[in-house]
């Protein structure tokens, strides 16, 4: 099945129709968008809640933190779980776990609990969030083994991410405005239960897995993290969360300082938009240069763009300069993910891509907290230092260790039966 696909696809420019006339693709990705939407909600959902019952940036940034902290902390775990058991036997209890801790965190802000409590809460509430993102990547590369189509796989789930970045936190901030300060953590909520047990009954899509008692399982139990390449490549995702999470914190404070709440929805999506924008056209493209290459340039435009947030004193201009940040940053998320296959055995590859994601959530989780403390004591321009110094010391990391994203050949490598022989481009 493998070599039909490559061979079909090898004399045609990968593109997205091509994608997804993929047989089975559509069972899983409609479920699969419905439950990581959520994602994008939660941050800012805990954020205006908080906020709105502290009256505190800094507080609503240190809930937001510790969930973030937790879910990085625990979401390779998850992808780890996954590639030995099967996403559906990770997915439903945690799924179920992440709506009843939800609920419980919702109902301590709502009836103005001690701070402990809502770190209590917030941590279930991190732990248990369903890593739906980096399990759609894993059935991706399962089915695109060996494929030209999976570059174009990825950049087709970083815009679909970034589609979420630009519904979930208008959504969210519209219906904490609008209707109920809980009224975006219980849609958030909901989303998860329904997209998440949907996602997980479509088995017949989910990649091979192996339990602890088959011999080839046990003989590849070898960490992702243990490969340098997604070291790295963790590092510089957490120079990208930073920007997630010091723009959501200080786009928020920045429209409560001009009045004008409502907005920072739309300048949020501003930015996910440009994300999402450029994340088609980089599917689109077919590279020559090599991915290790095209993620360093993208990665030096993104701390570029990053480094001018805090100059922005209207609404206007921090529109522009954050529609900019988000053409930035696509490159650099797209080309990390497609890195991971060439890095990253099949059996660990939905931990590989859960690292990254806990990556972002990590950095995000320290962004909306210093973000909050630096809006609280200097305004809202003060916030977005917190993208700056993210990107600037995630790019120095990357540029100086760059030759550890090199693919490691792996011709004699056998993952549950298919042979990696696929070549790569190289610098």
């Amino acid at each position: 099945m493998v070599s039909t696909v490559a061979s079909d696809t090898s004399d045609k420019r990968p593109g997205y129709g091509q994608l997804l006339r993929t047989p089975g693709a559509w069972t899983f990705l409609l479920p699969g968008f419905a439950a990581r939407q959520p994602f994008a909600m939660l941050t800012i959902g805990i954020v205006l809640l908080v906020q709105h019952t502290t009256g505190s940036y800094g507080s609503a940034g240190a809930v937001a933190a510790v969930t973030g902290v937790s879910m990085a902390l625990f979401a390779p775990q998850s992808g780890k779980l996954a590639d030995r058991f099967g996403q559906r036997a990770v997915l439903v209890p945690g799924v179920l776990a992440h709506t009843v801790s939800v609920a419980a965190l919702t109902a301590l802000a709502l009836a103005g609990a001690p701070l402990w409590a809502l770190f209590a809460a917030a941590v279930p509430t991190g732990a248990s969030v369903p890593q739906v993102g980096p399990m759609v990547r894993a059935r991706w590369a399962a089915k695109l083994q060996g494929s030209p189509l999976l570059p174009t796989a990825a950049a087709f789930e970083s815009v679909t991410d970034e589609f979420t970045f630009v519904v979930g936190p208008v959504l969210a901030t519209a219906l904490c405005t609008g209707v109920h300060p809980a009224a975006g953590l219980i849609a958030e909520a909901t989303l998860m239960l329904a997209g998440g047990l949907l996602f997980a009954a479509q088995r017949r899509t989910q990649p091979a897995y192996g339990r602890p008692d088959s011999p080839l399982a046990h003989a590849e139990r070898t960490s992702a993290l243990s490969v340098p390449g997604v070291r790295i490549l963790a590092v510089a995702f957490l120079g990208i969360g930073s920007v997630f999470g010091g723009m959501q914190v200080s786009l928020t404070a920045f429209t409560q300082e001009i009045g004008q709440p409502g907005m920072s929805g739309l300048l949020y999506g501003l930015f996910a938009a440009g994300n999402m924008l450029a994340g088609i056209a980089v599917g689109a493209i077919a590279w020559k240069t090599s991915p290790r290459r095209r993620l360093v340039l993208g990665y030096a435009g993104l701390t570029i763009a990053a480094s001018l947030l805090w100059t922005a004193h209207s609404a206007v201009l921090l529109g522009v300069l954050g529609l900019v940040v988000g053409v930035c940053m696509a490159p650099a998320l797209i080309t990390g993910f497609t890195l991971v296959e060439s890095l990253v055995p099949a059996s660990a590859r939905t931990e590989a891509f859960t690292w990254l994601t806990g990556a972002v959530a990590l950095g995000q989780a320290g962004a909306v907290t210093v973000a909050g403390r630096l809006a609280d004591a200097h305004g809202a321009s003060a916030g977005f230092l917190v993208p700056l110094v993210g990107t600037a010391l995630a790019l120095a990391t990357l540029v100086a260790l760059r030759s550890w994203l090199a693919p490691r050949a792996r011709t004699r490598t056998v993952a549950r039966g298919i042979g990696h022989r696929v070549p790569v481009t190289v610098d």
